[in-house]
């Protein structure tokens, strides 16, 4: 048994990596991991030819029949739906120090999140493809997978693979066409990516360091130098919380929405820096209760878009990592 969780557990990252790219949730990915985890102490291991390629195709699978079930329940969901943040506050070797607050750098564990296809915006783009379709271009897209384990893994000919890959290829070209997953006045412009070299980070992160002291204090004016023109803000609120119906357009208009909350709650609200999905972002608190997690996406040395999750549902693993949320 132990040899098992141990040979589970070396393959782990890889097999949250397959799901959460694929589903777009750490709650959903966790799903699978344990249901995947649970079939993989009733096979006969022995009989195995490879381990890694049996755990990869039976995670694979679910989430393709999880995700069927997923894109049916988001056609219905309340506003604009948003991936579940991936947030890591890790302070051991740092790479980057945000103001002093928080000296923040990926822990083993966290990983994933340096990779630029779980930003935001790339996820939201892969919310438009068929479950086939993102397995395939996922599995050969990012995880770099050949043709015949991908048609293995799937179960198809390689031939319906590439194919396979080649309309989600055509689809993410084309992504200003709407679809009920990602409304067109929400879906990002172009698949803007995190900040993956380290000068990119560095970068994005003094761009941050000055938003958060320019929202913190309420200076307006400087909150405009720093936001596009053309900016846009997207919420989600998952129906439980409010939040806005369509983005927030115009670097200004945004402005204003962060000059209110600060007159409106003052010292009560208060931000910490975090990485999310790869970018540096902003956890943002109320009377010390985590209220929201701010993904950041630049460009040209602006901030272009501003994906803000309130939805309690997909904050509550960042608050139980933070104990009190705090």
């Amino acid at each position: 048994m132990a040899a098992d969780s141990d040979l589970f557990a070396r393959h782990r990252a890889r097999l949250f990596g397959v799901a959460y790219r694929m589903l777009g949730t750490r709650s959903d990915a966790e799903d699978v991991l344990q249901d995947a985890w649970l079939r993989w102490h009733a096979q006969d291991q022995q009989a195995l030819a490879s381990a890694e390629a049996w755990l990869v195709t039976v995670v694979t699978r679910l989430c393709i029949d999880r995700l069927r079930q997923l894109q049916q329940e988001r056609q219905h969901y309340v506003g604009h739906w948003l991936p579940e943040p991936l947030v890591d506050l890790s302070d051991s070797s740092p790479e980057i120090d945000l103001f002093g607050q928080a000296r923040l750098a990926p822990s083993p564990e966290a990983l994933l999140e340096q990779h630029s296809d779980v930003s935001f915006a790339y996820l939201l783009l892969l919310e438009r493809l068929k479950p086939e379709e993102r397995a395939a271009f996922l599995l050969r897209e990012v995880f770099d997978n050949d043709y015949p384990d991908i048609a293995a893994i799937l179960q198809k000919s390689e031939a319906g693979c590439r194919q396979l890959v080649h309309r989600a290829r055509e689809r993410l070209a084309s992504h200003d066409a709407a679809t009920p997953a990602t409304p067109a006045s929400a879906a990002p412009r172009k698949p803007l990516r995190a900040a993956s070299s380290t000068v990119t980070r560095e970068t994005h992160a003094l761009l941050l360091e000055k938003f958060m002291q320019a929202v913190q204090s309420g200076q307006r004016e400087a909150m405009v130098g720093l936001l596009a023109e053309d900016a846009r803000l997207i919420g989600d609120g998952g129906g439980k919380v409010s939040s806005f119906p369509h983005p927030l357009a115009g670097g200004e208009r945004i402005s204003w929405l962060y000059y209110a909350n600060r007159r409106r709650f003052g010292e009560r609200i208060r931000y910490r820096a975090a990485w999310i999905n790869g970018s540096p972002g902003l956890l943002r608190y109320i009377d010390d209760m985590l209220e929201s997690a701010q993904v950041l996406e630049t460009e040209d040395g602006r901030i272009r878009e501003i994906y803000v999750v309130r939805n309690p549902d997909k904050l509550k693993a960042i608050a139980q990592s933070m104990g009190d949320g705090a």
